[in-house]
């Protein structure tokens, strides 16, 4: 999708870039999405909260999105590219370390689970340097796992030409935490041959719209906090992470 030119490094001339702009970079994925979304769900999602938010602060600009992520438990789907932990890590640092000779702060906008692990040491070791730059996730309270109701209709509000709903089928629907250990083991394909943790039944363009304006309306309060946890993670000042949402995030699919 094309955002506002004026939120969008890439279609910004270098005399016009403010002094100590706040940028915010989207981190997405290339991975499988069942057999109804397409595999950068993870990026589209990524980059539309980071357009969103960066229209509700002043002075701020979306980077590119970085397409590619940590998504090695979804090898057994063609389509799938994982860069792994090293590498992204790698690239993260640098991509923030080259900012820093001209922005502000930095917000990393993650849309892949898989990434939450990379981002966490990357962020520590980045803070330590002097940057000041933090990250925020793009979940919401009460989402399944992957592909299913809560992406597929923020898909339907965002990209509703790309999402395939004639052949959407139900996954694994029991909880991340019941499904985890063989998840760890066995990758994505050994729980759910279609690729989907969840049930996309009911998905809609409204249900996805709501919960845009959710994480979108999220990462603005966070940002504009500035509160940053020991894992270099922007904290909501209304509504806390509990250790259990924590500890989903670092594993969600």
């Amino acid at each position: 999708m094309v955002g506002d030119p004026a939120t969008e490094l890439a279609h910004t001339a270098w005399p016009l870039v403010p002094s100590d702009v706040l940028v915010l970079l989207p981190i997405g994925s290339t991975e499988q999405h069942g057999p109804h979304l397409p595999l950068d769900t993870d990026s589209v999602i990524a980059h539309a909260v980071a357009r969103r938010t960066a229209t509700a602060l002043p002075t701020a600009l979306v980077a590119p999105t970085l397409p590619y992520g940590a998504s090695g438990e979804h090898a057994g789907f063609p389509g799938t590219v994982s860069i792994g932990h090293e590498a992204l890590r790698m690239v993260l640092m640098e991509a923030v370390r080259s900012l820093a000779l001209w922005s502000g702060r930095i917000v990393l906008v993650n849309g892949h689970g898989g990434n939450t692990a990379t981002l966490d040491t990357a962020l520590r070791l980045l803070r330590t340097e002097g940057h000041d730059v933090a990250w925020t996730g793009c979940a919401v309270p009460g989402a399944d796992a992957h592909a299913g109701r809560t992406e597929t209709s923020v898909m339907l509000h965002l990209a509703p030409d790309q999402v395939r709903l004639d052949v959407a089928v139900a996954g694994d629907t029991r909880p991340l935490a019941a499904l985890l250990p063989d998840l760890v083991a066995h990758g994505v394909r050994a729980v759910s041959p279609s690729g989907v943790l969840g049930d996309p039944t009911g998905a809609s363009a409204a249900e996805g719209r709501s919960v845009m304006d959710t994480m979108a309306s999220a990462a603005v309060r966070r940002i504009t906090a500035w509160t940053v946890d020991h894992r270099g993670r922007l904290t909501d000042p209304e509504h806390p992470p509990t250790s259990r949402e924590l500890d989903h995030q670092a594993v969600r699919p």
